[in-house]
């Protein structure tokens, strides 16, 4: 299925896709995005990713000449352009041209990638996966930047243990998020997860607010040892959801299988992504090419 893309003020299709050599994200890595899905064909919480958008921009000191509003009707009218069942939608900001490979000198670019939804496999879900953890910390973790060189690394290591995710840890022993993910854990019935050093997460955000009137909440560091320990872990993130974990490198967390308490978030998040679709507009507008 053919995805439309919106680059820099103009819908092309993503194979036509181009910004040029001279942008600093190209050169220098230098930029910010926002990665979210759909539900019923509307983005989760898109108002939260972009005021996310603009803090990321904010820490890195990168102009953002758009303002909140114009970038959300930007994406609505690109997922309007596509025709994915669910759609997976990234937002980029670029530094922009430079004339000296450095320094900023053109305006920052925007770019809107609309592709379809690819959920993991569903025995994740049903079973369980597992993590590693590796000795990283991300710079500015408060930012979501395009520097992903750690978390490529990271999850090649994760790959090459059979594990679906890294959780970074510092170096006083804390576990602290996935690349990509954030991190919680049960014990005794109290549900725990980090709250410094890591990358506020909006489905983090929203699995809080569903279980705050229904679990004891503690946010607070977990020492990698104490991880061990939990009677449940799971991760959350806007392309897995709610995951269980069933193993920690080389340590079964539990039974071994999805603990009923984290079965319950799940099922709680399923059933707030159900309703956000059927709440969802059907009708679709038809712009001009």
């Amino acid at each position: 299925m053919n995805s439309v893309y919106y680059i820099d003020g103009e819908f092309v299709a993503a194979e036509e896709a181009r910004i040029p050599a001279s942008d600093l994200a190209i050169l220098r890595g230098y930029g910010v995005f926002d990665f979210m899905r759909t539900y019923g064909g509307q983005p989760f919480h898109l108002e939260q990713h972009i005021a996310r958008l603009f803090r990321s921009a904010e820490q890195i000191m990168l102009d953002m000449p758009w303002k909140p509003d114009e970038i959300k009707a930007i994406v609505l009218e690109t997922l309007e352009r596509n025709d994915h069942a669910e759609s997976n939608v990234r937002i980029v900001v670029t530094g922009g041209d430079s004339i000296d490979y450095i320094t900023p000198s053109g305006e920052p670019r925007l770019l809107v990638l609309v592709y379809p939804a690819m959920p993991p496999a569903a025995d994740y879900y049903t079973e369980g996966a597992k993590i590693i953890t590796v000795r990283e910390e991300r710079y500015l973790p408060g930012a979501k930047t395009i520097n992903y060189i750690p978390a490529i690394r990271a999850l090649k290591q994760a790959k090459a243990q059979n594990a679906i995710e890294a959780i970074y840890t510092d170096a006083a022993g804390r576990v602290l998020e996935g690349t990509t993910t954030n991190l919680f854990a049960f014990y005794d019935g109290v549900l725990v997860t980090p709250g410094e050093g890591i990358l506020n997460g909006i489905t983090r955000g929203a699995v809080l607010d569903l279980v705050k009137d229904v679990f004891p909440l503690e946010i607070r560091d977990i020492l990698l040892d104490d991880l061990y320990q939990a009677d449940e872990v799971f991760i959350t993130a806007s392309n897995k959801q709610v995951m269980a974990i069933v193993q920690v490198n080389d340590r079964t967390i539990g039974a071994g299988v999805p603990g009923e308490l984290t079965k319950r978030v799940m099922a709680m998040f399923t059933e707030m992504a159900a309703e956000i679709a059927r709440a969802a507009p059907k009708a679709k507008i038809v712009f001009s090419s």
